[in-house]
């Protein structure tokens, strides 16, 4: 049996769980997530908690056991408190704003970069050098800011860029300081 697969997830106050036909639909004060079950697994609510389940024991469905408690207690924990990343941009000259539904940033190119904001996502600009994304899916959340992130890399020689504000990065020397 799965360690953390045979875990309950709590279910907090103020947050709807709902299974029907393989999904498993969340919702609360964030916003709403659905979750599809793999075949094998199976989930139950029960006061307060919800219980994932396997009906076998076959390779790949102990395999999906952790994996969907996991995704399912990822989804709960979303629509109630919500998941937060944030990016920096550095550089002289670097900035950002949102602009309605659009961030709009100046990223050292010939033009302005412009990205539009998806459903469900909300992106906040403070001091026009940090961008904070934020929303109740944990994947959602992650793959906007990866592709924020991917419109300008750090540099490695001078870590000019967008860039994970945990992120650390190791410059390289120049060629001025190898002798």
């Amino acid at each position: 049996m799965s360690r953390i697969g045979k875990k309950p997830i709590p279910v907090p106050a103020g947050v709807k769980v709902r299974i029907a036909d393989g999904v498993v639909y969340a919702g609360g004060p964030k916003g709403k997530v659905s979750q599809a079950l793999v075949a094998g697994i199976g989930a139950e609510a029960n006061d307060n908690q919800l219980q994932v389940t396997r009906q076998d024991d076959e390779r790949q469905t102990r395999a999906s056991h952790g994996l969907m408690r996991a995704l399912i207690a990822n989804a709960v924990q979303g629509v109630s408190q919500g998941f937060t990343k944030t990016l920096d941009i550095v550089g002289v000259g670097f900035r950002a704003e949102v602009k309605g539904k659009q961030l709009h940033m100046a990223l050292g190119y010939s033009h302005p970069v412009v990205f539009a904001i998806p459903q469900g996502i909300d992106v906040a600009v403070e001091k026009n050098t940090r961008i904070t994304v934020s929303g109740p899916d944990r994947q959602q959340v992650g793959q906007v800011a990866s592709e924020i992130r991917n419109l300008r890399p750090p540099d490695i020689y001078k870590g000019k860029g967008v860039r994970y504000s945990d992120e650390r990065l190791r410059l390289k020397v120049g060629k001025a300081g190898s002798k």
